[in-house]
Parts: structure tokens; sequence; C-alpha cells
């Protein structure tokens, strides 16, 4: 059986490591991706005496990134870990409401292969594991009361999932005409069935294909262990939260519409908790409310009035749209209310205050994210916790504690007692680490496009550097993303090898606006191209970038923004291109952005030329002079493998010198830590052997 740490009381506190001298401190190496904790999910007890969060690392025996649970009293006086399961992850910890347990989620003990929900006592002993899903469990949440909860479960593949009652068979054995027929079942041998698709969204990374299984709601009674399915259909529920009597639930959903798979448009729903019940539709808004890519769930006010979300922009602006905070009264009609209505920016994860008249969340802003506070009925937005860092989330008790998860471009993240402006350290998973590490200086910079708009950025030199340095020109994804003032291990291991890097938000960036953001709409790799380019010209006039030693290199929408550029300046050196795509013709149907292509670039068939002038990295690509090296995942369904084989066999037609390297078995994001290690091992190479001549 997998055990706890030990009982509360048992462990000492963590302390900071001795101080370094600066000058014994040596450079960041590749080995300290192994080294690095990742520090997650803060979460207040009720009585805010305890915050509990995720700490993530590297088993490299087993090749697997671990997660643990651990505590630290809101003294800091005390920190416990809580979970320490070999070979199994701990995760999405939360308290019950009377603070007796924390309920986590966890593939550990017999259900190696699905998520079940564990319960520990606050007052220490062994996890108990309280469900056995054949499907496992994707969220869920405490009710008020803390006798029941309330699950999302993806649809089993049968209907002999033992334990659900109302559960309906979604899984239809077809003719060939689509008529549904008597036959049985797929033989249960060594073969698996064929792949059977009809929807229009057919593919999602990590998923794979998307079926006609869907996720719904299910009530899980505490004391009796029984589950009852709440919701059904063909359609997906997600993101549930309890109102403060503990009679309904409000969810977001996609329902409108003949096919609701062809739009983004997630609206709110409300319904009582009881089995049989029928949700109501609460936003009636024509774009996404409150869109589960965003990861923010909508929160009841105490007063149970109403409800705040978030609601983004039109469906036909897709994610170039900023969400803004709104809440809606769930009683009856009503219209909602806009509480960021001039902000223009992306805002994030709503908090009620305990009086319910105010709301806290976070907001991202030009290279930086911060807390903030606004009235509920309105008014100006009130910066809680500001700086040049960056606050990825946070949690407040109903006596108005507050912890967040913050970094800085000099500290990984780590959990922090919010006092005011001050930040307290709760957690210091890190600081072993950092106290033997030199830390690159990164200062913000601000350079004009070459038609005048204004761009801002990140730079980064090598540690006692006072001359002209290889530079690296990194690209982020996206495209609608931005570089924060946060901590990037990549970044400190270039300048620990000698690097600068310049580190640009381009047009099409997030943190700057909407207008900004759509500056790039059906015109990639032109003004943003410009824009980061404008980086390099800055730096290279300022004496910091050798413009003889130029390399460029991202990931995804980084990847895409590189092809563009090398094929249209041919002074870089050396690149690296993971997982980006050239051939835009080739993406449509072939990766999961089908109503992305359409909302943005129209349909193949009616605007071929708008396709082909975007493809201009692969159809030109007897342009392009650089050195490219090309790295993606096998199994990558957001920018498919494809895209890269396509982009390497040119270069390599051409006699442009290039490799391709493919991580088996891999996703877009690259989950082995032995695979993570080599990609950095690979990009070093490849800058060393071009930029190092």
């Amino acid at each position: 059986m997998p055990r706890l740490a030990v009982a509360l009381f048992l462990l000492a506190p963590l302390t900071l490591a001795a101080q370094q001298n600066p000058a014994d401190r040596q450079p960041f190496t590749v080995e300290d991706l192994h080294r690095l904790k990742a520090v997650g999910d803060p979460q207040l007890s009720p009585d805010g005496l305890w915050v509990t969060y995720e700490v993530s690392t590297h088993d490299t025996a087993d090749d697997e990134e671990v997660s643990d649970l651990w505590m630290t009293s809101w003294d800091g006086q005390n920190t416990v870990r809580l979970t320490a399961t070999p070979k199994a992850s701990e995760h999405t910890a939360r308290w019950s409401p009377d603070g007796r347990w924390l309920a986590f989620l966890s593939s550990r003990g017999d259900s190696a292969d699905a998520t079940q929900l564990w319960l520990l006592s606050r007052r220490g002993g062994e996890a108990e594991q309280v469900t056995h899903l054949a499907t496992g469990i994707e969220d869920y949440a405490w009710s008020p009361d803390g006798s029941r909860l309330v699950f999302v479960i993806t649809d089993p593949d049968s209907v002999e999932a033992s334990g659900i009652e109302h559960l309906s068979p979604l899984l239809e054995v077809t003719d060939l005409q689509g008529n549904a027929t008597d036959q049985p079942a797929w033989p249960r041998h060594k073969t698996p069935p064929p792949i059977v698709i009809d929807r229009y969204y057919f593919k999602e990374d990590y998923t794979g294909y998307v079926r006609r299984k869907r996720k719904h709601l299910y009530l899980f009674d505490l004391a009796s262990r029984k589950l009852t399915q709440l919701t059904q259909g063909q359609s997906d529920e997600r993101l549930p939260a309890w109102s403060p009597d503990g009679q309904y639930l409000v969810f977001v959903s996609k329902r409108v519409g003949d096919d609701p798979d062809r739009r983004d448009n997630w609206d709110l729903y409300v319904i009582q908790a009881a089995a049989g019940a029928v949700a109501r539709q609460l936003t009636t808004f024509p774009g996404p409310d409150n869109h589960p890519d965003w990861g923010s769930r909508p929160a009841w006010s105490p007063d149970g009035r109403y409800i705040a979300y978030l609601q983004g922009g039109a469906d036909s602006l897709i994610y170039y749209a900023m969400p803004r905070l709104a809440i809606v009264a769930w009683g009856g009609s009503s219209n909602p209310v806009i509480l960021t209505p001039t902000l223009d920016r992306i805002v994030n994860d709503p908090v009620w205050s305990e009086d319910a008249k105010s709301l806290y969340f976070r907001v991202e802003d030009d290279r930086a994210y911060y807390l903030a506070r606004v009235p509920a009925g309105g008014g100006p937005v009130e910066r809680i916790l500001d700086g040049r860092r960056v606050v990825s989330a946070f949690t407040r008790n109903r006596d108005g504690r507050i912890a967040a998860l913050v970094d800085s471009t000099t500290r990984p993240p780590e959990v922090y007692a919010v006092e005011g402006s001050v930040l307290r350290p709760l957690s210091r998973q890190n600081d072993s680490l950092m106290a033997v590490r030199q830390v690159a200086p990164v200062e913000e910079i601000t350079v004009r496009s070459k038609d005048g708009t204004v761009v801002n950025g990140l730079l980064v030199r090598p540690i006692g550097a006072t001359g002209k340095s290889p530079a690296i020109l990194q690209v982020h994804g996206g495209p609608v993303s931005q570089f924060e003032n946060g901590f990037d291990f990549y970044w400190q291991l270039l300048a620990a090898k000698g690097y600068s890097v310049i580190g640009m938000n381009p047009r099409g960036s997030s943190g700057r606006g909407e207008k900004y953001a759509l500056g790039i709409w059906a015109d990639w790799g032109n003004k943003d191209a410009q824009d980061v380019l404008a980086g390099v010209d800055y730096a290279v006039k300022a004496g910091i970038a050798d413009s003889s030693r130029l390399g460029i290199g991202g990931w995804s929408y980084g990847a895409i923004l590189t092809n563009y550029v090398i094929a249209q300046d041919t002074r870089f050196k050396a690149a690296t291109s993971g997982a980006g795509i050239s051939n835009i013709l080739a993406g449509f149907g072939t990766d999961m952005y089908v109503r992305e292509y359409t909302a943005e670039l129209g349909v193949p068939w009616k605007n071929t030329a708008t396709y082909l002038r975007l493809s201009s990295p692969f159809l030109h690509a007897d342009r392009i002079r650089t050195p490219t090296l090309f790295l993606c995942g096998e199994k990558d369904f957001n920018v498919p493998l494809l895209n890269s084989e396509q982009m390497y066999q040119a270069l390599r037609s051409l006699g442009i010198p290039t490799r391709l390297i493919i991580y088996p078995g891999q996703n877009h994001g690259l989950s082995k830590p032995s695979y993570q290690r080599h990609r950095y091992e690979q990009y070093l190479a490849w800058y060393g052997e071009y930029l190092r001549k």
C-alpha cells in the first residue's frame, strides 16, 4: 500500500539552503532539469492554518514525471510531505468544507490506469481509495456540507461500469449506412476494433481520435459510496461548481446549434443536484462563456445570488479574443454584467470575497501576471499583488487569507503568503538548488518594428558578459501567449553556455490587448516576423549580439514563426524548429484546428490563395539557407509530425544541413524526462556546431 510521509507534527520546517558566496556559485547545467522541482496548485485549508500544494519531480529511474502532495503551515514553521508513492502521482488536492479531509486524485493502488478519488484525514494516517471506476475521474468538487461530491467522468466503452445508475449506452453498433443494428459489440480478443469516426471535430492531442464518448456529471454520496449519473446525451459537461446551499450545480457545456462541434460556443448551465433533473441554459452569448481551455471554474457568490465567470469574444475571434470577468444572476432571466469592460486583458480565476462585495482574479499584463480586485457592483480594478513577476495561481479562504504561486526571472515558482503587497515564503522546494547556481539577469526591452509599432520583450545576457556574444532569438508559441517575467530554465541554460537570449512579444501575443493580438489575423509570418527581427536589430546595434553568430528557435507557433523568419532572412546561422507547420494546406483535416482554420482562413477550396500565401516557407523552401534542426512528438495531434517531416525533406532535398528528431509516443509536449533532457542537449549541440565556429 502507498504510505503517507508521516503525521503533521513530526517533520521540521524546510530551511533556506546555506547562502553561497556568489563567486562560488556554478552555472546551470542540463542535469539541473532533473533537480528543479515544479510547484503548483496551492490550496488553503478552510481555517487558513495550512496550505497544500503539488511538487512534481523527475523519476529518472522510471523515466517519468511524478507529483506528490505537500503541506506548509500558514506561519511557515512546519512543512510536511503528505504523499510519497513510488511510480504514481497525486494531484488536484481539495479540502473538505469542514477541513477534516483532504481529497485528491491518483492512479495509484488497484487502478493503475484510471485516476481515482482518495481521501486523507487531516489527522494523518493512510489515504483511502474511495472510488473504483473503470473510466476514472477527470474533475471533481465538494458539496458545501461535505456529504457529496460531483465528478466529471468520461463515458465508458460499455454499460458494464459497476455501480453506476441511469447509465445509457452511448456506443452504438451501426451498419454501413449508419443505422443502429442488433449486432454484438466487437469480439474481445487482442485485435483492437476499427476506429469509426463520425464527428466534425475528430482528433485532439493526448485524447487521440475523438469519438462518441462524452464527459458527463455524476453525483457521489460519500457515506453510501453510491454513484448516480446526473447528465447524459451528446454533449460534454465541464467545470462544475456547487451553489452555497448545495442544491444546484453550475457547469459549462456546448449544446447550441445542430452540431456544437463546429463552434466553441460554450455556455453556463444550472441543474438541480438530483437524479432526473433537467439543466437550464443560463448564458446565451454567441461565443465562449467560460471555455474549459481557460482552466477557470465558475464561482457562486456566497449569498447564492450570482455566478462569476469569464465571457470570451465572438466565436469567430477564436483564441485572439480577451476573456472578460462577468457575473450573472442565476435565479431568473438576467443579462450578464461585465465587470472589466475596458480592461482589454486576459483575466482568470474569479474568487468572491466573503461579503460578496468584490471579486479577486488574475490579470495577464505586458510581460507579467498580477492579482486584482474589482467591486461586484462595478468600478475600477485594483491591483492587489503587482510587480514585474508572474502570479500563476492563488487561493483565498473565508477569512480573507491569500496564498499565491509566484515566480520571477530569478526564482522558480513557489507558494507565498500574500500579506498586503508583501510576499512571505511558504514553500522552499528549490532553495537548495538556487543557492548554488548563478542566475543570469533578465532585462525588459522595448523596440520599434519596421512600421513603427512598439514591441516589448526580454533580454538575457551571459553572466559577466561585456562585449558581443552569440545570440539566440527565442520565439514563443501560441501565438496568443507571451514571454513573461518568470523563471525560464532553458534561457538560463543558454546563458550559462555563453549565449544571449532575445525573447520578443510580437503582434499576435497576449498581454497587450485584443487589437495587438489580432495584428496577425490571417497574416502569419509578416508583421510578427518584423517584430521579432526588430529585437535582433536592437541587440546587434547595442553591441550585445554578434551579428555573425545568430540563432533562432521555438516550439509550436514558435517553430511556425521560426520557419517564416528563416525563409525571409538569411542572417541566422542555425535554427531549431519544434512541432511546427509550414505547409498550411497540409494542416486542414490532419490536426486539431479545423474550427480555427475555418474561422480565420476560411476553407481551402474557397480561399486557396490564402493557404498558399501562408505556406511560403514550404513552397519557397529554396530561399532558406539556415541549417535547421526539426523536432516533433510521434503522436502529436496538435501540430502533427508530418509537418516537420515535410520541412525536413524540403531542406534535405535542397542540400541544406538539417536533421529530424522524432520522440516516440510523445504528444505536443514531451512528458518523458529523458526526452526533455535530450531535446536540450540537441539544442545546445546544434547551436554549438554552427555558432561556436
